[in-house]
């Protein structure tokens, strides 16, 4: 599935060079991960798929269509994957401490993208935070700014 992923990428831009190919698999893992948070209650929202649309796009500069692509397959790949393992690994290896945290408050932002906070989405955010190890208080500040971005404070 990964492969599916890549080709999308193949066909909607141009070409990375070598260096830029491993950033671009990072990305990917990223938005599986992401998928994670708005399928983890069994349903997906409008809202929480609108919200990771939106992340996309801002991330890939992709058009409305290339990003509803990506979320398809995204999703796809996330329903398809036997464990996490493979999307962590690959973050932990490349993203920084900061870059984890950002991560996981992008996740709480789609966790709260339907206005509810489901306790099978708490639990994943947790759960994944867990695996990039962010700390307990980089996780609870996390969630406090995803609230302040949403409004919900």
């Amino acid at each position: 599935m990964l492969d599916a992923i890549q080709n999308f990428f193949d066909r909607m831009v141009a070409r990375p060079d070598a260096a830029n190919d491993a950033e671009l698999t990072l990305e990917l893992a990223t938005a599986a991960l992401m998928c994670e948070i708005i399928r983890a209650d069994g349903k997906v929202d409008d809202e929480e798929r609108m919200a990771l649309t939106r992340m996309l796009q801002r991330r890939f500069s992709l058009d409305e269509q290339a990003v509803d692509e990506l979320v398809r397959l995204a999703l796809q790949e996330a329903e398809e994957s036997v464990d996490h393992y493979q999307f962590v690994r690959l973050i932990n290896d490349r993203y920084d401490y900061q870059r984890k945290t950002a991560l996981v408050q992008r996740m709480w932002q789609l966790a709260y993208a339907d206005g509810e906070l489901d306790p099978q989405e708490e639990a994943r955010v947790r759960k994944l935070a867990e695996l990039l190890h962010v700390e307990h208080h980089d996780f609870i500040n996390a969630k406090l700014r995803a609230w302040q971005v949403l409004g919900l404070d």
